[in-house]
């Protein structure tokens, strides 16, 4: 037998002697590891998670014209969303405002990408169906409420401009459209005032593109590439002006910052209760082998050789409490993944070894205690009973 076997074999048989002991401590280096692992998973994971739980709250970028000369066409949009990477940019709404007629009242409408504002805005409330034909619109809750129309009711839509006056022929017929309401916006907000109708249709009315005077994104990233983002934007497309919405990436990053502060608060605690676990146990089994010990120095052993075998003992438990913690670590991530944010991670490889290896380092640190004070035994005194 080799003498690597050999002290495998001692330090296992040692482990198997003591088994209700060690078993303690492997129970607190596995859930020091469970922890450990779960916890640096949810750290590592976090900033996708609150991402994308900040994105039903609105966009987090807009642009704006650069300047009052200025035109936000659909080509600078494109070009712009080009300088974004395609696996952040979650949505785009591009928004132009008019002021159109109801019943010969004025309305401000907002002609958009519906489809796109089902991304950026996932918090509206709809209480009807999102238009998905030519010719339907969203109405404002407070506009339904005060001009007592519903999901189903046909209006006239009229574009009056300043040209459409009286004159001594008549009044100037203003463009109009027949359109059907499919469903009341409720959102608790100013987005309450407004209609809603695609593009295509505002241009139909309007017998103009027109351009748009604001654009909505929302970006799955910190704060810090978001910055990045609007700035390289600003830089290469002349007429846009991208800015960031400080009421949702300032949270954002503000609640992250917090999260992560509180993951790492209570990851070292775990460890270091942990530590104490193993080193009182670890100071028990050395208190038990007092005799043995100084036995096995009277008998020649040395400091060097009683060192190597508590330090492998331990080791060698917090090796196995990390495998272990690694598995159970992902499981517990997963559980608070999926009650807390209703989705699911994957697992990091790199998190098996990083586990395994901090755990045989806690283990290592929380057995240098006892390891010291074994070396310390007088084989004379203990041999006289003392």
């Amino acid at each position: 037998m080799s003498k690597r076997a050999f002290f495998f074999k001692m330090i296992s048989s040692s482990l198997m002697r003591r088994r209700s002991r060690m078993l303690v401590a492997l129970l607190a280096i596995a859930v020091g590891a469970t922890i450990l692992s779960g916890l640096v998973t949810i750290y590592y994971d976090v900033p996708r998670q609150m991402g994308a739980e900040f994105r039903n709250y609105g966009a987090n970028m807009v642009f704006l014209a650069s300047s009052t000369e200025a035109e936000i066409t659909e080509e600078s949009i494109e070009n712009a969303k080009e300088l974004i990477d395609p696996g952040n940019l979650v949505g785009v709404a591009p928004f132009r405002y008019l002021s159109l007629q109801i019943r010969e009242q004025p309305i401000q409408a907002a002609g958009t990408d519906l489809e796109g504002v089902k991304a950026t805005s996932p918090y509206w409330h709809i209480d009807g169906e999102w238009p998905a034909a030519d010719g339907d619109l969203l109405l404002g809750k407070k506009i339904a409420d005060h001009m007592r129309l519903g999901p189903g009711d046909v209006i006239e839509v009229v574009y009056a401009t300043e040209e459409d006056k009286e004159t001594e022929g008549g009044m100037t017929e203003a463009p109009s459209m027949d359109m059907m309401i499919t469903g009341i916006l409720e959102t608790g907000g100013s987005e309450e005032e407004y209609i809603y109708l695609s593009l295509e249709d505002m241009e139909t009315l309007t017998g103009t593109p027109g351009k748009m005077d604001v654009v909505e994104l929302s970006v799955s990233a910190d704060r810090d590439e978001l910055q990045q983002y609007a700035d390289t934007i600003t830089e290469q497309i002349p007429e846009i002006n991208a800015r960031l919405v400080k009421r949702v990436t300032e949270s954002e990053s503000q609640v992250l910052t917090k999260l992560q502060a509180l993951v790492l608060l209570v990851t070292i605690v775990v460890l270091v209760l942990t530590m104490i676990c193993v080193a009182t146990t670890m100071t028990a089994v050395v208190t038990e082998r007092r005799r043995e010990i100084g036995l096995r120095k009277a008998l020649g052993a040395s400091d060097g050789s009683i060192i190597g075998e508590f330090m492998g003992e331990g080791l060698l438990l917090g090796g196995i409490g990390g495998l272990i913690g690694s598995g159970l670590g992902f499981a517990f991530a997963q559980f608070v993944s999926t009650h807390v944010f209703s989705s699911s991670i994957t697992f990091q490889m790199w998190l098996l070894p990083l586990t395994v290896i901090a755990s045989v380092l806690v283990t290592g640190l929380a057995c240098l205690a006892p390891v010291r004070s074994a070396t310390e035994i007088d084989p004379a005194l203990v041999l006289k009973g003392e």
